[in-house]
């Protein structure tokens, strides 16, 4: 007989949508060439939108939601990876075009793996997992463009969520001065505890301007929000500085001019976590347990719920209501 395990199942049929825990075998997972005993995953964005009803991201159903995946295997028959090796997976289509975390077992190619990166628990793996990733991966592509500490002010938009909680204490721990914003005035002293210099109010980051260019304020910045706010930072970033997008929760539209880019050399760099190479991911996870480690990353930077509390998370996530990282145990 096969095992049964818990999950938490989104469905939609003609009867109308369901969302919750149920029980699956594992023959209801995917096909696949490692399974995996999965002990912790975490709630992003996109698994707030593999939630709803109307879900723009998840292309079948039924669906096991949850990006990221940390656990131990426990069936392979890919020689890199070995009965026993804990493991973690992020991005490539799971949790919404195949199985994903919130699930006490998965079944994954391998390509899709990566062993557990020194220096990180399973645990602190999954308090990072796609958005301490897409931080890490936004910092990394700023320091390839030129940016070192001391070339003045780095500011990080969205601050208290999970892409920029991360990349604020990321920032502060390899030096940078750090400048947040937030819509969250009550967030204050939390921001500047994780390791920035100065808080602003989203108001004073997205408001729309007449002016193509503004006074030079930024050295650099990751930028989760997007629409007026990426607007704003391509006016207002140095010369030859450059802006990290890596989400759209302030909008997908993007009014701008050429001009930053012709007149100050300024960069636009593109964050994609979801089909990022092998070998930058490999690069990016090392260095989440060496140098882009964030400090006190459990105790400052995530909570942990059970399976019975996604539902709850899923929904806070896509208004903002949620700080930091939250860490789903299974």
């Amino acid at each position: 007989m096969s095992k049964s395990f818990n999950a938490f199942v989104v469905n939609k049929s003609e009867t109308g949508f369901s969302a919750g825990v149920q029980q699956l075998t594992l023959d209801d997972l995917p096909a696949g060439n490692v399974t995996v005993r999965v002990q912790y995953s975490s709630i992003n964005y996109k698994d707030g939108l593999a939630c709803l009803p109307e879900s723009p991201v998840v292309t079948s159903y039924p669906m096991v939601p949850g990006i990221d995946i940390a656990g131990t295997v426990t069936e392979s028959s890919d020689p890199r990876f070995t009965v026993g090796q804990e493991v973690v997976a992020i991005g490539r289509g799971l949790g919404t075009d195949r199985f994903g975390g919130y699930a006490e077992y998965a079944r994954l190619p391998g390509e899709f793996l990566e062993p557990l990166p020194p220096g990180l628990t399973a645990k602190e793996a999954m308090a990072l997992g796609t958005a301490g990733f897409t931080a890490a991966l936004s910092i990394q592509r700023l320091e390839e463009n030129g940016l070192v500490p001391g070339d003045g002010r780095v500011l990080v938009t969205g601050a208290t969520g999970g892409v920029g909680s991360t990349a604020v204490s990321m920032l502060a721990g390899l030096g940078y001065e750090v400048v947040a914003s937030t819509g969250k005035p009550a967030e204050h002293d939390y921001l500047r505890e994780l390791g920035a210099s100065e808080v602003l109010d989203r108001e004073d980051v997205s408001a729309k301007s007449h002016f193509p260019l503004e006074g030079e304020l930024w050295a650099g910045s990751v930028d989760p929000v997007g629409g007026d706010t990426l607007a704003y930072l391509l006016r207002t970033t140095r010369y030859r500085g450059a802006v990290a997008n890596c989400g759209l929760t302030g909008g997908p539209a993007l009014n701008t001019t050429v001009l930053p880019f012709i007149l100050r050399g300024v960069t636009l760099l593109g964050i994609d976590s979801v089909l990022c190479p092998e070998d930058v991911r490999a690069a990016v996870w090392l260095r989440l347990g060496t140098d882009l480690k964030p400090k006190n990353l459990v105790d400052s930077l995530s909570h942990e719920v059970g399976l019975d509390r996604v539902p709850e998370i899923a929904s806070d996530i896509l208004t903002g209501a949620v700080r930091g990282r939250t860490v789903v145990r299974l």
